[in-house]
């Protein structure tokens, strides 16, 4: 019986080399946790094209939306753990949402953080009629008129809403929320002014303020986007505690093997370097990131401290 035991533990150890170095050997599955035609399909389509070619086998997008990104990322934190599904997942998803409610997976248990893959600094913007020229006038007219301004988002607890609540915060101002079941109507009330600012993902609002409808008046990364550079961050406007991005990454179901994540990893390290992928979504304001796995949870974790304190200070709550 030892001997049997013994044998079965030895081809155990065999097969698990053998299944990493075949892999993949069919295509894989890629959860976008978002509808088709947002920042975070655009991303997954550019980058996941660029990493079939290394891996050899296609990687099908599968976009499933809901819950700010909880059901999609759901989904593969209880898939097989094989390597063939994956989620392009978000910081919402990640880090803010267990903040926010009773979470059906536990991001760093239930999941296996692959890479990040890009960040997205937030933009503030307001109406281009809006008096507002720059942050310091925005934070004036606010101060002059305490709840009189109201800032759209794509829902609460979302990156656009953590975001000016860093705003409120450090500048001590009050506003009024306005939360939208997503991007798209929201940015519609700010257009016919009856939004009076936002602070959503470059991508969502770059279209606009190039086409003169919305003004630009500060990002939220530590550093200028190069296609707005005359628009300052917050930080030069003496609001160093307003840094807000959001971000990113790959994540497989936990229990995935090692030897494969790090095939994987691979393949998007290498992805994010071609500069054809790298000239597509800088053009929309995405920054291509790339790191190890053990480098991807500390980020998590760090995030899940940085806006639950956030969440708690403002008191959001989901209904």
């Amino acid at each position: 019986m030892r001997a049997f035991i013994a044998g079965l533990a030895l081809a155990a150890a065999l097969a698990a080399p053998a299944s990493a170095q075949t892999y993949p050997d069919h295509p894989i599955r890629l959860v976008v946790v978002f509808p088709a035609g947002g920042p975070t399909d655009i991303i997954a389509r550019v980058v996941s094209q660029a990493m079939s070619e290394r891996l050899g086998q296609p990687i099908v997008i599968e976009n499933r939306g809901g819950a700010g990104g909880v059901v999609g990322t759901e989904a593969v934190a209880k898939a097989a753990p094989d390597g063939y599904t994956l989620a392009l997942s978000s910081a919402g998803a990640l880090s803010i949402s267990p903040s926010l409610q009773k979470m059906p997976y536990r991001s760093t248990v239930d999941l296996k953080p692959v890479t990040l893959v890009a960040r997205v600094p937030e933009l503030l913007a307001v109406n281009a009629g809006s008096p507002a020229k720059n942050v310091a006038d925005l934070i004036a007219m606010a101060k002059a008129k305490p709840g009189a301004l109201n800032f759209v988002t794509s829902g609460p607890g979302s990156v656009p809403h953590l975001a000016v609540e860093l705003l409120k915060s450090e500048a001590k101002i009050d506003m009024v929320h306005v939360p939208f079941p997503g991007a798209a109507p929201a940015v519609t009330e700010l257009l016919a002014g009856r939004g009076d600012l936002a602070f959503f993902d470059i991508p969502v609002l770059l279209g606009n303020i190039k086409a003169g409808t919305l003004r630009a008046l500060g990002i939220g990364s530590p550093t200028r986007f190069a296609g707005l550079p005359d628009v300052p961050t917050m930080i030069e406007q003496g609001l160093p505690g307003v840094e807000a991005q959001n971000w990113y990454g790959l994540v497989a179901p936990a229990g995935t093997p090692d030897a494969v994540v790090e095939k994987i990893n691979a393949a998007a390290l290498a992805a994010m370097r071609e500069p054809k992928v790298i000239e597509t979504l800088s053009a929309q304001g995405v920054i291509l990131a790339g790191d190890k796995p053990a480098e991807f949870s500390a980020l998590i974790q760090a995030e899940d401290k940085k806006w639950g304190a956030v969440v708690r200070a403002a008191n959001i709550k989901l209904d």
